[in-house]
C-alpha cells in the first residue's frame, strides 16, 4: 500500500460533520478540483496572497490538482505542509492546510484553507480549522498557531476570533499588482483550550507519521 511509504496518508481527523484526510485516489482529487472549479469566492475580492483562483473554472481545477501533487511530492520533514481535503458526507468540499517549519524546535504551525462557495456560511470553516488545531495542540504538542486575513475577509477573521486567536501585527503584500493589508493572528495553547467547542478524533497519528513531521522518538 502507498500509505506504507507515505504514512501521512493514514492520518484522519473527524469532527461532528467533517472528515479531513488526504485524497484516497485520483477520483477524489478530481472531485476536489471540480469543487474549486465551481467557485471559491466572490470574483470581486481576492482572499489569497497567491491568486490561484484568478482564472477560468478549468484553470482553478487544474491549480488544485497541481498544488496537491507539489505538496506531497516535495515533502520535507523540516518544512512540511499537510494538504488535508475536507470531506462532508463523503464528498470533498474544500481544503484545510496545516504547515510547520522546523516544528520540532519552533512548536508553531500555520494554517490556510478554502471552502467551495456552496458550502460556506454554516460554520464549516470554523469546524475544519478547529480540527487541524486539535491535531497541532493535542496531537503534536504545538505551542502556538498563526494565521492571517486580508482586510475585507470578514469570514476568515471571524473564524480566528471564534477560535481564540489574538491580533499579532500586520503586514502589506502585493497581490495582483495591488498593495494589500493583512492582519496577522496568533493562538497560544491556553487560548486554544479556552475556546474549544468541537470534538475532534485523530486516527493514524503513529510514529511513522511523526517522523514525516520531523518528530523523532526523542522529541
Amino acid at each position: 500500500m502507498l500509505a506504507d511509504h507515505l504514512p501521512v496518508l493514514r492520518l484522519r481527523l473527524r469532527t461532528e460533520r467533517l472528515e479531513l484526510r488526504l485524497p484516497a485516489d485520483h477520483d477524489e482529487l478530481s472531485a476536489l478540483a471540480d469543487t474549486a472549479a465551481a467557485g471559491v469566492h466572490d470574483p470581486a475580492f481576492m482572499p489569497f496572497n497567491i491568486p490561484w483562483t484568478d482564472g477560468s473554472p478549468a484553470e482553478r481545477g487544474r491549480s488544485v490538482a497541481l498544488w496537491y501533487h507539489r505538496a506531497v511530492g516535495r515533502w520535507d520533514a523540516e518544512h512540511w505542509s499537510i494538504p488535508f481535503t475536507v470531506f462532508r458526507q463523503g464528498a470533498p468540499i474544500g481544503v484545510q492546510v496545516l504547515a510547520g517549519k522546523r516544528f520540532a524546535i519552533t512548536r508553531e504551525v500555520d494554517s490556510g484553507s478554502w471552502l467551495g462557495l456552496a458550502h460556506q456560511g454554516n460554520g464549516l470553516g470554523t469546524e475544519m480549522r478547529a480540527a487541524v488545531l486539535h491535531l497541532a495542540f493535542a496531537g503534536l504538542e504545538a505551542q502556538t498557531a498563526r494565521s492571517g486575513s486580508f482586510d475585507g475577509n470578514d469570514a476568515s477573521a471571524g473564524v480566528s476570533r471564534r477560535l481564540g486567536y489574538h491580533p499579532d501585527g500586520e503586514e502589506y503584500l502585493v497581490v495582483q499588482d495591488r498593495r494589500r493589508h493583512m492582519q496577522r493572528w496568533r493562538l497560544d495553547r491556553e487560548n486554544w483550550e479556552a475556546h474549544r467547542e468541537h470534538e475532534v478524533a485523530i486516527d493514524g497519528l503513529d510514529q511513522d507519521v511523526l517522523e514525516m513531521l520531523g518528530l523523532g522518538t526523542d522529541q
